[in-house]
This record gives C-alpha cells, structure tokens and sequence, in this order.
C-alpha cells in the first residue's frame, strides 16, 4: 500500500506560480494530481505514468501547470504557473498500478491534500 503526502501549497497572487509535492511510498505508479474548489466536485488536473513518459493534462491547465516525476526519491511535482483565481482549491495527489488517465475511479490511493488559494 503506497501512502501520498502533499506540500507545498499556499496563497498566491494571480500571475504568480507554485510548486506541489506529493511524496509516495511507493514508486511503480501512475500518479495523478485532482482538485476541489468550495461547492464543486473534484475533478482531474494532470496524471503521468510510472516511468514519466506519458503525461495527460486538463484543457483548464494545460499550458500552465506542468506534472513530472522523481522516482529517485519517490516525489511528483505539479508545477502551477501563470496560477488564476479559478486554480483555488484543495489539490490531492493520487496513485494507480494502472494508467488511469483523467479516471479518477481509477486510482486507489489518495493524499490528504493541499489548499492551494489564488487571490485577484
């Protein structure tokens, strides 16, 4: 069983960027990152493979947020640029044995998340 720990997210103010970490366990697995705003259902935001060479984006980010992979030392970064006010949220990393893509059925372990607030 693989156990995700997110950092790194904060406040912000729009235009500006950061960086969130999620520590595994584990690494022999697609990661994925989601998000919840207040009153919304969580929704998917970048996902990539075990090895890093496949990546998958939301229409909503991409271009902005970029997701990659050390295995090395077990972490996956979504890097937030160019961050709107929209971007707030409460943004979870999340693992599969599988390539889950945007799914989030498929994916079996989750973190607690991280409160990332954009302000205008």
């Amino acid at each position: 069983q693989v156990q995700l720990v997110e950092s790194g997210g904060g406040l912000v103010q729009a235009g500006g960027s950061l960086r969130l970490s999620c520590a595994a366990s584990g690494r022999r697995y697609s990661m994925g990152w989601f998000r919840q705003a207040p009153g919304k259902e969580r929704e998917f935001v970048a996902a990539i493979s075990w090895s890093g060479g496949s990546t998958y984006y939301a229409d909503s980010v991409k271009g902005r947020f970029t997701i990659s992979r050390d295995n090395a030392n077990y972490t996956v970064y979504l890097q937030m640029n160019s961050l709107k006010p929209e971007d707030t949220a409460v943004y979870y990393c999340a693992a599969s044995l599988s390539w889950p893509g945007p799914d989030s059925y498929k994916y079996g372990y989750w973190g607690q998340g991280t409160q990332v607030t954009v302000s205008s």
